[in-house]
C-alpha cells in the first residue's frame, strides 16, 4: 500500500527533471500528502510533458457514487490489466505521480513508527499512476488518479508486503505515452525499484495545511 508520501522539491527542479513543457498545476508541496488531496502528476499531452492536478483516489468514469474514490487510492500491478476499475485507464491514461519519498509504518510492540523511503540521490521520482475523469451530476469534470503498487524490494519487505512502483527514469516517457499499447512491456515496468538505490530513515509526520 501507499497511503502517504512527501513532495517538497522546488517546482523548477521538477520541471527540469521531468522535462515539463506545460505547467497546468497549482503546485502544492507537502510533507504528509494523503488520499483525497490534490496532487501533482505528469502526463503526455500534445507531444509534450504536462504537469497537472489530480485528486488522489480514482473514480472510474462509469461510477455512480464518487465515494468509491475513497478506497481506490492504490491499484495492484498484478490485476490492473483485467480489473474493470483500472483496465481502460491502464490502456490509455497512465501518469507519473511526482514524489520525493513515501512512508510506511514499522510495528514495534504496540507502537507504529513511521519510516521514510526515498532515493539515495535525493532526486524526485515518478510513481506509476493511472488517471480518469468523472463527470458529476452537475456536469463538472473531476480528475482523479491512483498509485500502482507491487511486491516490495529487500529494503521494504521487513516492514510491509507492498510498495509503490517507482518508474525507472529511462522508462518514464514510455509509461506516460498514450501511444504505448504493448501490455506486456507496460506491465514489465511495474517491478520493485532496486533496493540498493534507496534509503530509509525515521520520519516525523507533520500535518499538511
Amino acid at each position: 500500500m501507499c497511503g502517504r508520501f512527501i513532495l517538497l522539491t522546488d517546482l523548477s527542479v521538477i520541471v527540469e527533471s521531468f522535462r515539463i513543457g506545460d505547467v497546468a498545476a497549482e503546485y502544492k508541496p507537502g510533507s504528509n500528502i494523503s488520499p483525497g488531496q490534490q496532487i501533482s502528476a505528469v502526463i503526455r499531452s500534445k507531444d509534450a510533458n504536462k504537469l497537472v492536478d489530480f485528486r488522489w483516489g480514482l473514480i472510474p468514469s462509469w461510477a455512480k457514487d464518487p465515494s468509491i474514490g475513497n478506497r481506490m487510492f492504490n491499484a495492484r500491478a498484478e490485476t490492473i490489466a483485467e480489473k474493470p476499475s483500472f483496465r481502460e485507464a491502464f490502456k490509455k491514461r497512465r501518469c507519473l505521480i511526482v514524489a520525493d519519498g513515501f512512508y510506511e509504518w514499522q510495528k514495534i510492540g504496540r507502537i507504529k513508527k513511521p519510516l521514510r523511503f526515498s532515493l539515495k540521490s535525493g532526486a524526485p521520482f515518478g510513481l506509476a499512476g493511472l488517471y480518469e475523469t468523472w463527470i458529476s451530476p452537475e456536469q463538472k469534470p473531476v480528475h482523479t488518479c491512483t498509485i500502482i503498487t507491487t511486491e516490495p524490494n529487500d529494503l521494504i519487505r521487513p516492514i510491509y508486503d507492498r510498495m509503490p512502483v517507482i518508474v525507472i527514469k529511462e522508462l518514464e516517457d514510455f509509461w506516460i505515452d498514450p501511444g504505448s499499447h504493448n501490455s506486456r512491456e507496460l506491465l514489465s515496468i511495474l517491478k520493485p525499484y532496486p533496493a540498493v538505490d534507496m534509503d530509509v530513515s525515521e520520519a516525523i509526520m507533520l500535518r499538511n495545511n
